[in-house]
């Protein structure tokens, strides 16, 4: 007999081979009726899998937000069944769930067109599976009825077999599939939210950038772009002076750097090499060179260039590293996914003792840094040792034992807020050492990975790192790579979404616009752009000859927080009418009013006293 340990903690003995279909039923027919899988020792099953050893099982039902990724496990499957219907010949090849939804690749001579996959208007039955087998890992649902009709097929697209572009080219349908209909009507309206607030239409609207063939995955920044990028950088720059010092690390490095590191073993096909041009120089040197995909093997050989003692820890190294990775040009997407970027990159060399407190330091600063820019839902996770590695299992041991206990002592720290929530994720940590990842929760419910904090065993060692400990013994410091943006160039896309262009004040790259009503006001209004930009606001005229309903439009389209409207009355009595973006409410003060107030409000809130 084996024994089976229920939910409640109670123990009922069984012949071996009992599925958990058999268990359900000896409990309760009407719970047989209700589950569609289990979980046994902690891992989602099918309900007919056999038990031969003892185990402890939970039943989950379809209501349960466990069963989101079964049910849309079966749906694939229908829609595969389905296609194989409709166009006989058709092959299956992979179909997984993925966030959101689920999708299907299939190999067929003439790809589907999205009038095939969502035809418009027409009824979507399900019927039973039949005869139709998938070799498939599962786990599924005891039946395909109980998928719902929460469903919706969303776009065909092209895919390559595993990605590899050497293969024939598959036709992919996606799909998504919820609990409810209220859960699948919530999400095509966060879609379409999503859509209005998309970061590329934006960023045409507000003349920030652009992108080009020539460059692909490379921005180009306008001048109002560019503002708004230093804006950023500027902000970082002031949270980290008191604590960091900012370096600079050289864009191109041989080759044998990385051959150190280990990068040009693991994350070749993701760099670019470069060789001189020249047929002289080319002769002249004849090594390869890398442009840096990230900056922390040069951090490295900054901490060696000199000898360094314990009583320098911890040491903190910043820089705003311009990095360049290769992104399949299918695989770029705006801002979100480019192949030239700027990192807010830091590395901290410390000593185990002060890995802590460091840690402790560094979500402080995040958490503040996300405040700032309006953030008020973040989870951290800690992502624990992956099955490849380096390091010894103690050295694991001990950093996840640290790292373990500072994610407790955040979310004690936290456990009165509604801002900050913690989780594991184990076997998600890097391969040199565990994380804590830093997840973002913008205004439409959409989540965003950005900061981490990553302990690394393996490139201090690599490349022979060491400091002069208390009793003078050379010893290799831990070091963290740290990063609270990410990708800046990725952050502002998420902060344009977050805001719908709406931008903060201080963060607005144009903040006012003064529009003329008349020609009568443009003196005006030129000597109160004059004074406010002495004042430190970024400020416009609009001195067009076109009515004031039509500078309004304009301006709002392109995001400008502030406009200042004036006009012979206003100059005479010197005063302005503002209308803040979004409101048609206009307020009548004085002029130097209105620029006090307004300095204020554009005040970093860093600056803020």
């Amino acid at each position: 007999m084996i024994h089976v340990t229920l939910p409640d903690g109670a123990k009922r003995a069984y012949e071996p081979g009992v599925s958990g279909l058999d268990i359900a039923k000896s409990i309760s027919p009407s719970l047989a009726k209700r589950v569609v899988a289990a979980v046994r020792d902690g891992k989602l099953v099918d309900l007919a899998d056999a038990i031969e050893a003892d185990s402890s099982i939970d039943f989950i039902g379809r209501d349960d937000p466990r069963a989101l990724e079964l049910i849309r496990h079966d749906a694939a499957h229908v829609l595969a069944e389905a296609v194989q219907s409709l166009w006989p010949g058709t092959q299956v090849t992979i179909g997984p769930v993925i966030e959101n939804g689920f999708y299907y690749d299939f190999f067929r001579p003439e790809p589907f067109t999205p009038e095939d996959a969502i035809p418009s208007g027409e009824e979507v039955k399900l019927y039973s599976q039949g005869e139709w087998t998938d070799l498939c890992r599962g786990p599924h649902m005891t039946s395909i009825g109980k998928v719902g009709d929460a469903f919706r097929l969303m776009k065909v697209a092209g895919a390559y077999w595993r990605g590899d572009s050497s293969k024939p080219m598959l036709s992919r349908i996606y799909g998504t599939a919820f609990a409810n209909r209220e859960e699948l009507d919530a999400y095509l309206k966060q879609l379409e939210e999503a859509e209005r607030r998309d970061h590329r239409r934006l960023a045409r609207e507000m003349d920030l950038l652009h992108f080009q063939e020539e460059g692909p995955g490379s921005i180009f920044w306008h001048p109002k772009g560019w503002t708004l990028f230093q804006t950023l950088v500027a902000y970082m720059r002031r949270r980290l002076a008191a604590d960091y010092q900012e370096v600079n690390a050289p864009q191109v490095l041989d080759k044998h750097l990385w051959e150190i590191s280990g990068h040009w073993g693991w994350y070749r096909e993701s760099m670019f090499a470069c060789r001189p041009a020249g047929e002289e120089s080319e002769s002249e040197d004849e090594r390869t060179y890398c442009l840096k995909p990230m900056n922390c093997p040069g951090h490295v050989q900054i901490f060696k260039n000199g000898l360094r003692s314990y009583r320098e820890l911890p040491l903190r190294l910043a820089e705003f590293g311009a990095v360049n990775r290769y992104e399949p040009s299918g695989a770029l997407h705006g801002l979100m996914r480019v192949r030239s970027f700027t990192q807010d990159d830091a590395h901290i060399f410390c000593t185990e003792d002060q890995l802590a407190e460091e840690c402790h330091k560094i979500n402080e600063l995040i958490l503040s840094v996300y405040s700032d820019f309006g953030f008020d839902k973040i989870a951290v996770k800690l992502s624990t040792r992956p099955d490849k590695r380096v390091g010894t299992d103690a050295m694991w041991d001990r950093a996840e034992a640290v790292m373990s206990r500072v994610l407790e002592e955040i979310k004690e720290r936290h456990h009165n807020d509604s801002v900050l929530t913690t989780s594991l994720n184990p076997g998600e940590g890097a391969f040199y050492g565990p994380k804590f990842e830093y997840v973002l929760r913008d205004a439409i419910g959409r989540d965003w990975q950005c900061g981490t904090t990553q302990v690394d065993f393996n490139l201090p060692e690599r490349f022979g790192a060491f400091y002069i400990s208390h009793n003078s013994e050379k010893t290799t410091p831990v070091m963290v790579h740290r990063a609270i943006c990410g990708s800046m160039e990725r952050f502002i896309g998420i902060l344009l979404e977050h805001h719908a262009g709406h931008l903060p004040l201080w963060l607005a790259p144009l903040q006012v616009v003064v529009c003329t009503i008349t020609s009568d006001a443009d003196e005006f209004a030129v000597q109160f752009a004059a004074t406010a930009k002495r004042r430190g606001l970024r400020v416009e005229t609009d001195l067009r000859n076109e009515k004031i309903n039509y500078k309004v439009r304009e301006h709002s389209l392109a995001k400008v927080p502030v406009l200042i409207a004036v006009g012979r009355k206003e100059a005479a009595e010197n005063t302005v009418s503002i209308r803040r973006l979004g409101s048609n409410a206009q307020t009548i003060t004085g002029a130097e009013a209105a620029i006090e107030a307004l300095a204020g409000e554009a005040m970093p809130p860093d600056l803020r006293e």
